[in-house]
């Protein structure tokens, strides 16, 4: 798998894959006008979030959240809650999972929890009144046992399995924290800086894109649907097309030498997982690729900006944005 979830440090294989428990509400609450917050974005108590499980009503202002989903956690932080447990999807390490683009730090570092096989008994523990999961392997079965323990935002419906977009999972953080305002700011500062990079390089608009990475099992690349590619489509690059014919229910595909072809393209981009880049620039197939030779091939190999690019959160896309536009637009040349 070419994006590969870490558990603590290790590379591991995201897999991708109802009952609403007694923490949802299929019922929208109503404030003291009368109105229904469900959609709302208001910040009074309760709320109810959608969720790809039901409806999910947060009755009160919550003090002990655990973050497990991808982002989740830098989000909540970037809105001014500091979760007592997360998870660190990129192996960033540390004591707090964070990578370095995140500004916000905790007081108090939180208890890590595993990412695709995490302690239920753990998360018990630290006695949680919300759960976030936004985006992680959303299955019925994993959801099940986290709303056991507390209220649980898991992935909007119709989304695939890490595939929420950083709006969404912003827009559902920012209900269930009571942090909307908070959140339609972060927000809109995010989309400007993807309008005024945009602007500021008109030669992106429409140009084809390959985004791959290079793991120890080869080669593959990024379909619509997976954050990286978002980020380009953002920028208004175009996946390239050809990569698209292929894609499966999965946001990536498998890409062997003899289709490295695939990933040539008007500009190429690839990045290493969990292996040095050194260990595919120096293949002759790959710098037989028109696009190596001509220069319109970057390959992300600084780990943090790596990181960033690939965190689908507010926070990292801002960091990533600013790094990432000025190699794109030195390749085109």
């Amino acid at each position: 798998m070419l994006f590969r979830p870490a558990l603590r440090g290790a590379a591991t294989v995201a897999a991708a894959a109802l009952a609403v428990t007694g923490c949802a509400s299929a019922d929208e609450p109503a404030d003291s006008s009368g109105e229904t917050t469900g959609n709302s974005w208001s910040s009074a108590f309760p709320v109810t979030v959608e969720t790809a499980f039901g409806d999910v009503t947060v009755e009160e202002e919550p003090t002990r959240v655990v973050a497990l989903g991808w982002s989740d956690a830098e989000t909540a932080l970037a809105l001014g809650v500091e979760p007592v447990g997360a998870s660190d999807w990129l192996g960033v390490g540390g004591d707090d999972g964070l990578g370095d683009w995140v500004e916000q730090g905790y007081d108090e570092a939180p208890e890590l929890i595993e990412t695709l096989e995490p302690s239920y008994e753990a998360i018990a523990a630290l006695e949680p009144d919300l759960i976030l999961d936004t985006r992680s392997a959303g299955t019925e079965e994993r959801y099940e046992l986290l709303s056991a323990i507390a209220p649980t935002i898991g992935q909007p419906e119709g989304v695939g399995p890490y595939q929420t977009t950083w709006q969404q999972q912003l827009e559902m953080v920012g209900q269930a924290l009571g942090k909307t305002d908070e959140a339609d700011e972060l927000a809109a500062e995010v989309e400007q800086a993807f309008a005024d990079a945009a602007a500021e390089h008109p030669e992106f608009d429409g140009t084809e894109v390959a985004v791959g990475a290079y793991t120890s099992e080869g080669f593959g690349a990024y379909v619509s649907g997976d954050s990286r590619v978002q980020f380009m489509e953002q920028l208004g690059f175009e996946n390239k097309q050809a990569i698209e014919d292929l894609a499966t229910e999965n946001f990536f595909i498998p890409v062997s030498e003899e289709q490295l072809d695939l990933l040539d393209a008007e500009l190429t981009v690839v990045f290493p997982i969990f292996v040095e880049a050194a260990e595919f620039t120096g293949n002759p197939l790959w710098q037989a690729l028109p696009s190596v030779q001509e220069g319109r091939a970057v390959v992300l190999d600084d780990l943090t900006v790596l990181n960033a690019f690939s965190s689908a959160s507010a926070p990292g896309l801002l960091y990533a944005i600013d790094r990432t536009v000025p190699q794109f637009a030195d390749a085109l040349g």
